[in-house]
């Protein structure tokens, strides 16, 4: 996936990038490891994990791009493409399309259409996605989910809260500050979830690179 604003966090760098990446024209790359790969609250990985990613932005507010991490088994890979804009008033809007599928039997694949919203420390997003079914699962072949999510981010502190619906139920929480030491971004945070997906609480630490192409 992507960089933040204000820094690299891995647990939220899709979101973070899907709603400020019409502001950064042309080519960009990044890199990254984290300690323990969590995503929307789910805890992807036990281990440490490393992440690159390839973006592009036009100045029309357009933007592509790809993003892959390694998981328990395989290769996580992101395509997602979307439109942002900022409004005059300072809010900023943005609708995306996300695809996520798996080299190997870690998981099955998600399509999701989202949209969100920010102004100033504020912002909120709203997803709603298919999901082939779990690996393994003879019982579910597929289904729907929905993802809400409000956050707040000031001074490199982040917060976010979200709750899933249909398919999936329950709600996480996450915390978390980053910051950049000589050019790396380096963040910390701490995920509490309590939902269908992951019942846990954990501590994580990211480093990660960004440059322009």
């Amino acid at each position: 996936m992507k960089t933040f604003k204000h820094a690299a966090i891995a647990a939220t760098i899709l979101t973070a990038t899907l709603t400020s990446q019409s502001a950064i024209a042309g080519w960009s790359a990044n890199i990254g490891l984290v300690s323990d790969y969590h995503f929307r609250g789910i805890q992807q990985t036990e281990s440490a994990s490393a992440y690159a990613g390839v973006d592009y932005a036009a100045d029309s507010g357009f933007y592509v791009g790809a993003w892959s991490a390694e998981v328990e088994d395989g290769l996580e890979v992101d395509l997602y493409g979307g439109y942002g804009l900022e409004l005059e008033s300072g809010i900023s809007l943005d609708a995306n399309f996300v695809s996520y599928q798996y080299t190997g039997d870690f998981d099955s694949a998600y399509n999701e259409i989202g949209v969100s919203a920010s102004y100033g420390l504020f912002s909120v997003g709203y997803v709603n996605g298919k999901w082939d079914g779990a690996v393994g699962d003879e019982d579910a072949t597929e289904g729907d989910y929905t993802l809400v999510t409000l956050g707040v981010e000031k001074n490199g502190w982040s917060a976010t809260i979200g709750s899933w619906g249909k398919t999936f139920d329950g709600e996480y929480a996450e915390i978390a500050y980053g910051t950049d030491i000589g050019g790396f971004d380096v963040g910390v945070g701490l995920v509490v979830s309590g939902s269908d997906l992951d019942d846990s609480e954990s501590l994580y630490l990211s480093l990660s690179k960004s440059f322009e192409l």
